[in-house]
């Protein structure tokens, strides 16, 4: 199998934990991945004004990036990132006027879209392409005795038109989890916001999410979370520190993104894991459960 594949911005830098294990572990899976030519920023944000055009230009131009690669189909990692394309996709398939302004907008040597590019997220390619069944025949390192909470945060499965599981109760982190013979432990904060853009100016805010959402899965006995969005996971982790300030009975939870988990139970070296990169340090979990 062969996918195209946007990495966006934050998998080059600060999530390059994310991007590392995801790349080991689909070549595990015999997954050829073709990172995008000249890709740019997704924008960031789905804007809702409806006379707000240029905020789609930057998502759109990725999926003209997909065309001139000959593919009709694109995978990318962060919830963010497949959020914002999926959702200007939409946009311009359902709107024309909106499509034909935006492509008038790109350089002329760009293809014109029609909207024809399909936008999958890496757990909708897991379980609906490779399927979590095949997936399962792959581990050689079941993550036995491991109690993971899944988070999924606002952007997997919202709005319910571009998400790909149950808008309250969505399972396919639940499912992959115990494909890697891990113990899925639910929680009820598990599709609640980070506080993902009050980070910067109200860290305060961003502390107080941190400590409601870890201290729930902790109380239903999880061990690590996994995430799949960078700028969750920076919150989660990240600020822990700011968590611990606020809040002196609070305790440090392990941060991991589900794909370190994947490559882990694949058999890929630590090394691919990029654990260096986390403030939370998961290793001694990790080597507890002798995992590591």
């Amino acid at each position: 199998m062969k996918i195209s594949y946007y990495p966006g911005c934050t998998l080059k830098n600060n999530a390059k934990n994310f991007e590392d294990s995801t790349l080991c572990s689909l070549k595990h899976l015999g997954v050829e991945v073709e990172e995008l030519p000249r890709w740019n920023c997704c924008g960031t944000v789905f804007s809702f004004a409806t006379d707000d055009l240029i905020h789609h230009v930057a998502p759109i131009r990725n999926l003209i990036r997909v065309k001139e690669s000959d593919s009709d189909k694109v995978m990318t990692l962060c919830a963010m990132c497949y959020n914002t394309l999926k959702r200007a996709n939409n946009r311009v398939k359902n709107d024309p006027d909106s499509l034909e302004k935006i492509n008038n907008f790109m350089d002329r040597e760009e293809v014109e879209y029609t909207g024809d590019v399909k936008i999958l997220h890496l757990l909708e390619l897991l379980r609906d392409e490779i399927k979590f069944e095949n997936l399962a025949k792959k581990v050689v390192k079941p993550l036995k005795n491991l109690k993971v909470a899944n988070y999924y945060g606002c952007l997997l499965v919202r709005p319910k038109e571009i998400g790909f599981d149950d808008l309250e109760n969505p399972v396919i982190l639940e499912n992959l989890t115990a494909v890697l013979g891990a113990e899925p432990i639910d929680f009820p904060y598990k599709t609640e916001c980070c506080s993902a853009y009050q980070t910067v100016d109200k860290p305060e805010v961003v502390a107080e999410r941190t400590y409601h959402i870890l201290t729930s899965a902790q109380e239903q006995g999880a061990e690590v979370m996994a995430v799949s969005c960078p700028l969750c996971a920076f919150n989660l982790d990240h600020r822990q520190k700011d968590t611990l300030r606020k809040y002196p009975e609070f305790k440090n939870v392990p941060v991991l993104y589900f794909t370190q988990l994947i490559a882990l139970a694949l058999g890929c070296a630590v090394e691919d894991l990029r654990l260096d990169l986390h403030y939370v340090d998961p290793k001694p979990v990790l080597k507890e459960k002798g995992l590591i």
